[in-house]
């Protein structure tokens, strides 16, 4: 469950946040001002995701606490969010200088609320998994390719063919068998119409990542 810390002095805004969080099943954290969220986070920051942020607080206020966190390394994988009152332009340019990943203007309307935590969220984890697979992602379901961070736009039978390979790395597939999942029996095409496609793959992913098994096949290295 991803947990959501909201800082606000305001009680009617937490008590807004909270209950909408909760209802779409995150689990919730809360503060009044930065320096009680600093303590909430150090006490919670295995179960912590994200971080709503007001902007204007007493005793520490939104910017300070933003400095604070993206100063301590262990805090690096974290989402701020700040909630700005609207047509600020000013403080939102402060807030992504102090830090901060987005931010969401006040009134906050509670749909748009849920939408922009579970992208930030999605951001974060497509982020980690890149991390993870040394700068390549590949989401069959999304029909999506990631490549340090770039998106890279594949024809249908490069992204067939890779989500192939990718699907169990380490594994050799055959050409028999890459034809059969590929091209299937839409047309007769031959060992070279693979190797083009491997080709063109390497070109746009990077060439370490499949490798020519002679005689065989290719496989995904991991």
């Amino acid at each position: 469950m991803n947990g959501v810390l909201i800082i606000d002095d305001e009680e009617g805004i937490r008590d807004l946040l909270e209950y909408n969080l909760n209802k779409h099943g995150f689990s919730v954290f809360t503060a009044e001002n930065g320096m009680q969220g600093l303590e909430v986070l150090e006490q919670n920051s295995q179960e912590i995701n994200l971080i709503l942020l007001d902007m204007m607080m007493p005793i520490m206020d939104g910017f300070e606490m933003c400095k604070a966190v993206r100063a301590e390394e262990k805090y690096d994988e974290l989402i701020i969010c700040f909630l700005t009152a609207r047509n600020e332009d000013y403080n939102q340019v402060a807030a992504f200088e102090a830090g901060a990943d987005d931010y969401i203007a006040k009134p906050i309307k509670p749909g748009l609320l849920i939408s922009k935590v579970k992208a930030l969220l999605r951001r974060n984890i497509v982020k980690q998994t890149i991390e993870l697979n040394r700068g390549l992602v590949v989401d069959k379901d999304k029909h999506l390719v990631v490549v340090d961070g770039t998106e890279i736009q594949l024809p249908k039978k490069e992204f067939i063919l890779l989500s192939l390979l990718h699907s169990k790395p380490g594994i050799v597939f055959e050409r028999s068998q890459i034809l059969s999942a590929v091209w299937g029996d839409e047309i007769i095409v031959g060992d070279r119409t693979i190797d083009v496609h491997i080709r063109k793959l390497r070109e746009k992913i990077g060439a370490e990542f499949i490798q020519t098994i002679k005689g065989v096949g290719y496989k995904f290295v991991e």
